[in-house]
């Protein structure tokens, strides 16, 4: 049985092999957030009512989008085991249950959010902003059947430890919505200008590209050789995708509950002015882009604890999870550094109204340890998913959120009168419970598997 070893170069191995597949996951992510930016440069070139409709209907369709990437999620850690030990013919067995299974869910799932838009016009939005919000929203609702089946193969890919792949088509995606969104938004080439619905078109034609060019790669590459051979000896089985919900649903809870907690909290912000509300978008979009590196060695956490688990080498799962928090630990300290030391210059780049400036730097001074905290739970929630630990971590992260974080935000904010930073600290006590109870979970699930299986170091 292979073992770690307490030396300099074995533990080194971990953190390298760690961040060589959390570094695709972040520059995706990087990638996506550009994407993110530029359609709003470019949207907001028309007009804030069409800033406002493209707002409006994203705010509603990522709910839904992250519903399914957390239930999807779940393929990750069965197919990254069946890797682990050496099962090929296994880990094609969950890709077929996964095509199989999650496209009847996200049909279900998208006629549901379809049906939204009889509600929009009631949401307290002005009647042109919810005319233009609607359409767009359809469009984007239409997208995310393409997109699920290249989230299938992206979560495959992960579990068998490539993270490459997605990223390249990713990013590639990335740049042809941009030259699309150019091309259809301001009618170039010959085109008419489409305005807020040529987003949404440029959006649904590079996720359509997505599945399309990893099917290709799929049957091109030598690196899924064996997956195609396998492929012909599966069958679908209730039993397992069954096994695949049980596990995809608490994850996509988890999604759920973190996005409804930030998005209450925004609406708490906007309580207390425009100008606090302002800070807290440039805060967010600021603890956003460090969150990248947090969310890029869960990733990577997830796929090698599966791998580790698969092989029975349960003290490399604790090692490689002590890689990661580690580098988490050290990488947001160094950013709590940067967000303390241009708590006024960094905000001062998004806004010129000196009151944003302001409760944007007061914002910082919370969001530095935030960051900190969130880096540990979303490691530690990366970890036991690679256990196929979901239930209970969904429970701790309700907990953490609904009955702490959400009532000390808004205590703090309303009833002490410390405004802003006020809500903010209440994200901080949900993250900080979350990392102690997410962690604690961690070692007592490692303990029971390593006393169940005598590994040397």
């Amino acid at each position: 049985m292979a073992k770690d070893r307490f030396t300099s170069a074995g533990q080194n191995n971990h953190y390298k092999a760690n961040l060589n597949l959390a570094l695709p996951v972040m520059l995706s992510q990087a990638g996506q957030m550009v994407v993110v930016l530029a359609d709003n440069l470019m949207v907001g070139q028309l007009g804030a009512t069409q800033l406002a409709g493209a707002a409006f209907a994203n705010n509603l369709f990522v709910v839904g989008m992250v519903f399914t990437m957390g239930l999807i999620n779940g393929l990750t850690p069965l197919a990254g085991k069946a890797f682990g030990s050496g099962n090929r013919a296994e880990a094609v067995n969950w890709l077929r249950q996964s095509f199989t299974t999650f496209p009847v869910i996200s049909t279900i799932q998208a006629l549901v959010m379809a049906a939204l838009v009889l509600f929009m016009p009631f949401m307290g939005q002005p009647d042109e902003v919810v005319k233009l919000a609607i359409p767009y929203y359809l469009v984007l609702v239409t997208s995310l059947i393409p997109f699920q089946f290249f989230f299938i193969f992206k979560q495959y890919a992960e579990g068998l430890g490539n993270t490459r792949i997605a990223m390249t088509i990713t990013l590639t995606a990335n740049i042809i919505n941009i030259i699309l969104n150019y091309i259809f938004i301001y009618g170039k080439l010959g085109l008419p200008a489409m305005g807020l619905m040529g987003a949404g078109y440029a959006t649904l034609i590079s996720r359509i590209f997505m599945p399309i060019a990893f099917l290709l790669l799929f049957f091109k590459l030598d690196y899924f050789k064996p997956d195609r051979a396998y492929w012909k000896t599966t069958q679908f089985s209730i039993k397992a995708a069954v096994k695949l919900l049980k596990l995809g649903f608490p994850i996509a809870g988890q999604y759920i509950v973190e996005v409804l907690t930030f998005s209450l909290g925004s609406i708490m912000m906007g309580w207390l002015g425009e100008a606090a509300l302002a800070a807290h978008q440039v805060v967010i979009s600021l603890a956003s882009l460090t969150y990248m590196t947090s969310a890029g060695l869960a990733a990577a956490t997830t796929i090698k604890v599966s791998h580790f688990r698969g092989e029975k080498r349960f003290k490399s799962i604790i090692h490689s999870v002590n890689a990661s928090l580690r580098m988490v630990i050290i990488f947001m300290s160094i950013s709590v550094t940067m967000f303390l030391l241009f708590r006024y210059r960094i905000p001062a780049l998004f806004v010129p109204d000196a009151e944003v400036i302001s409760i944007a730097a007061g914002l910082m001074l919370v969001a530095g340890l935030f960051q900190i905290f969130d880096g540990i739970q979303v490691v530690s929630l990366g970890a036991l998913r690679g256990l196929e630990d979901v239930k209970t971590p969904m429970l701790m992260v309700i907990i953490a959120y609904f009955p702490v974080a959400l009532p000390i935000s808004y205590v703090s904010a309303f009833v002490l009168g410390w405004g802003p930073q006020g809500i903010w600290l209440g994200y901080m006590a949900g993250l900080l419970m979350a990392g102690i109870q997410l962690l604690l979970r961690f070692r007592w699930k490692t303990k029971l598997l390593t006393a169940s299986c005598k590994e040397q170091l």
